[in-house]
């Protein structure tokens, strides 16, 4: 097992272009003062969207980091990977997000998950946790019900996850377990579970990715309870550090935060409560970064600003295709997108403050930022028309994405 960071920072770029521009960010980062490592993510389904392999993400890190001078680990995340889709991935990348999201609430084997109940047994009835106003309420019933939603999902982490391990070498890579995407919110009993069947199929996760209650829109804020997302947040924390201690997982363990990118209401509760617990953190911001890319041609204007507008009317054309695969991190209220023919006529400072994700500006339009976020399948088929003009503005763009992982996200998220 590579032992991973305390504070690590994952940054997606959809067209390869901007891998220096985020490496600064981490850079200026480091001279506030930040022990940040950069994690550099991108899934099958963006390469297979964009038209790169996956290799071509190791490429654009170690290139970074050659150019800047980055002397310290950092990280090629091979983001919700699943069995079908590692195999590509496996020679170029030293972080493996293991999505099992598929296997949930299917049917477990019945003696292993008898097995893990058993293994657990101690700990039912009321269970105190460190730092828990109440104690855990555990019982069989309850395991129970949490193995026919997760057991499965976890087997299926340990099979991927010694897949991984026979390819590469134990030491060579970090394992992240992503149980995000589903239906419900886990409570810390469910993360409780989750981690116990985790350390029963010996899986040396590193991060977990939980899923907490409200919206994890792409690329806008979070929607929904503060104060109950603080109480979740705070609960996880307790738990992994319980079983770390208990279960013998990594003492590295720490939460991921998926679809955390922009969401700025979040970000002072969880500086405080990393700090509070002395807890590491690893935060997944993969299409901020194209939306910077977006908001820079506009702001550059001319085939800039026509191409910025050209991503917006194909995704009002192609609305449907570009948001079902979305459907669970999106709310776009159709009502409040402009129509092309205003959107055509605006000029690069409207068009960027409708897009840029500024919430006192009257214009910032957050349904017109969620259509764009889905809409880089637009700016792929593009083809060398998107790519030359990343080269041809790339100063203003990378001047963009280095501001807003740093000012945005970076300090907020982890500064004093």
């Amino acid at each position: 097992m590579h032992k991973i960071e305390s504070n690590t920072f994952g940054m997606g770029d959809r067209f390869g272009h901007q891998g220096e521009a985020q490496l600064q960010a981490v850079l200026n980062a480091r001279e506030a003062g930040l022990q940040i490592y950069p994690t550099w993510n991108k899934s099958f389904r963006e390469h297979s969207i964009v038209g790169t392999e996956p290799h071509s993400l190791r490429v654009e890190a170690d290139a970074a980091v050659a150019a800047l001078g980055w002397k310290e680990n950092f990280y090629v995340d091979a983001d919700h990977i699943k069995m079908d889709t590692v195999g590509d991935f496996i020679p170029g990348s030293n972080f493996f997000t293991l999505d099992v999201a598929d296997y949930v609430g299917e049917t477990p084997d019945a003696a292993a998950m008898e097995k893990w109940v058993a293994g657990i047994e101690r700990y039912f009835g009321e269970l105190a946790v460190e730092g828990l106003d109440a104690p855990l309420a555990l019982s069989r019933e309850a395991a129970e019900e949490a193995g026919k939603q997760f057991f499965a999902a976890i087997t299926k982490a340990g099979e991927l996850y010694r897949h991984i391990e026979d390819e590469k070498g134990a030491d060579t890579f970090v394992t992240e377990v992503s149980i995000d995407e589903t239906d419900a919110p886990q409570g810390p009993a469910d993360v409780f579970y989750i981690l116990s069947m985790m350390a029963a199929e010996s899986i040396p996760a590193q991060t977990v990715a939980p899923k907490f209650t409200g919206r994890f829109n792409k690329g806008v804020d979070y929607v929904g309870n503060l104060e109950q997302f603080e109480k979740e947040f705070h609960a996880d924390l307790c738990v992994i550090r319980f079983a770390i201690k208990e279960f013998g997982l990594p003492e590295t363990l720490k939460i991921s935060v998926h679809s955390g990118s922009d969401k700025f209401s979040l970000y002072p509760i969880i500086n405080k409560l990393i700090k509070a617990h002395g807890a590491g953190l690893h935060v997944k911001t993969a299409g901020t970064t194209w939306l910077e890319e977006v908001i820079g041609l506009a702001r550059a204007g001319g085939e800039g600003l026509v191409i910025a507008k050209e991503i917006y009317a194909g995704g009002i054309e192609h609305f449907d295709a570009l948001t079902a695969p979305y459907s669970t991190v999106i709310d776009i209220d159709q009502a409040e997108l402009p129509s092309v023919e205003a959107v055509n006529a605006w000029t690069s400072e409207q068009f960027v403050s409708a897009l840029e994700h500024d919430l006192s500006h009257p214009n910032y339009n957050l349904h017109l930022r969620q259509l764009i976020h889905v809409g880089f399948k637009i700016a792929a088929k593009m083809g060398d028309r998107y790519t030359d003009a990343l080269k041809a503005n790339a100063d203003v763009i990378g001047a963009g994405v280095t501001k807003n992982l740093f000012e945005r996200h970076m300090l907020p998220i982890f500064g004093e």
